[in-house]
């Protein structure tokens, strides 16, 4: 397993020899079990990387080696504590709160899913913590990147990999 580190104190992402900016929750960086849903913190630990979402027409995906798929109208991830489907991918739309995975900016062309709070979903404690494209502002509680530097970082990935948040 190969480890993506995210130094919260320097605000830098890096990986073997890459070593790029990063930007994290604007609430700031908080210990897991303290990570409460809406909070805007980024969860401190080692989450695994399940997969990949791209949005069609934005990302050419050859030399991916994560799983991924592409995101489709109707894609959303529930981020309400009532919700069975807490954490986890839903179709919309729904009678509980989800995020809309396309969104009307380019943040989500690329998510790379961590693997927090879903082994299982505790509901209240954090949901939708994503590697995603940077906006230029303090992201809800994931960790965003330029594109630049996510297209280069993506086919370095494969599975079994996890990130470090310290």
């Amino acid at each position: 397993m190969s480890v993506i580190r995210v130094d919260t104190g320097a605000g830098r992402l890096s990986y073997g020899d890459i070593d790029m900016p990063c930007t994290f929750g604007r609430g700031g960086i908080c210990a897991a079990e303290d990570k409460r849903e809406g909070d805007g913190c980024t969860p401190r630990g080692l989450w695994p990387i399940r997969g990949v979402l791209l949005r069609p027409g934005k990302v050419n995906p050859a030399g991916i080696r994560l799983p991924w798929r592409w995101v489709r109208e109707g894609d959303g991830w529930s981020d309400d504590p009532a919700d069975p489907a807490y954490n986890r991918p839903v179709a919309l739309p729904r009678p509980f709160s989800a995020e809309n995975l396309l969104r009307d900016d380019d943040a989500y062309d690329v998510i790379v899913v961590l693997g927090h709070n879903d082994a299982p979903p505790v509901p209240g404690q954090g949901s939708a913590i994503f590697v995603h494209l940077s906006e230029g502002r303090p992201t809800a509680g994931c960790v965003a990147v330029e594109r630049d530097d996510m297209l280069r970082l993506l086919p370095l990935l494969a599975p079994g990999d996890g990130m470090e948040i310290v």
